[in-house]
Parts: structure tokens; C-alpha cells; sequence
């Protein structure tokens, strides 16, 4: 598949998620952003437009291991950053991902880490 087409599905994709997944104060939104290279988390509140939570496996020791490994290391990553913030229940965004791979260990690691979704 070309690379534009793939971008312009995932963005389509993405789109029709986005319309159906908000967060609010009680449930903020957990996003996956996944590079190459790296893999980004970030817990929103959609409402009053603040990140109140972020990992990635960029700059930690999780960049090093293989790209799995990584994600499941986010994942336990933001779930401690979100339940020192005081969140226990999220809404999950794959960002107009497949639900498998490296997205699917990183949402499997959070639930393990305590988060709820």
C-alpha cells in the first residue's frame, strides 16, 4: 500500500474514533501515538484541554529493548503517572491504530497497572 493512502486511511480512521471517544473529568482519554521507532501515551482531559498524564519510551531504558517490550513498559508507565495524578478509569484512543501489536501490549499493560477500560 502507498504511503499516502495508508497515512489518509489511519487519518480517516482516526477521525471516526475521535467522534465517538471523548474525555472528561471523570474518564480522561488515553491516546497511543506510535512512531518507527518509539511509542507515546498520554492521559487527556478533553474537557479543560490538559495533558494530565504523558510516557514514552523515548530517553528511558525501554528504548533499548525490542519494540514490544516497550510499549508494555508505557503502558505500566502511564498507569503509575495517571494513578499518582488520581485517575483510575480512562477511555482508550488507538489513535486510528489496529488494536494489535505494540497498542494491544501497551492497553494490556495499563490494565495490569491498574487502569480501567
Amino acid at each position: 500500500m502507498d504511503t499516502k493512502k495508508k497515512a489518509k486511511a489511519r487519518l480517516r480512521i482516526k477521525s471516526r474514533v475521535r467522534g465517538r471517544v471523548q474525555g472528561t473529568t471523570e474518564r480522561p482519554r488515553l491516546t497511543v501515538f506510535r512512531s518507527n521507532k518509539q511509542i507515546y501515551a498520554q492521559v487527556i482531559d478533553d474537557l479543560a484541554g490538559r495533558t494530565l498524564a504523558a510516557a514514552s519510551s523515548l530517553g528511558t531504558d525501554a528504548a533499548k529493548n525490542a519494540k514490544l517490550d516497550q510499549a508494555t513498559a508505557v503502558g505500566k508507565m502511564i498507569a503509575e503517572k495517571a494513578q499518582a495524578a488520581g485517575i483510575t478509569q480512562v477511555v482508550f484512543d488507538r489513535n486510528g491504530y489496529l488494536y494489535h501489536g505494540r497498542i494491544q501490549k501497551l492497553a494490556e499493560a495499563a490494565r495490569e497497572g491498574g487502569l480501567k477500560f
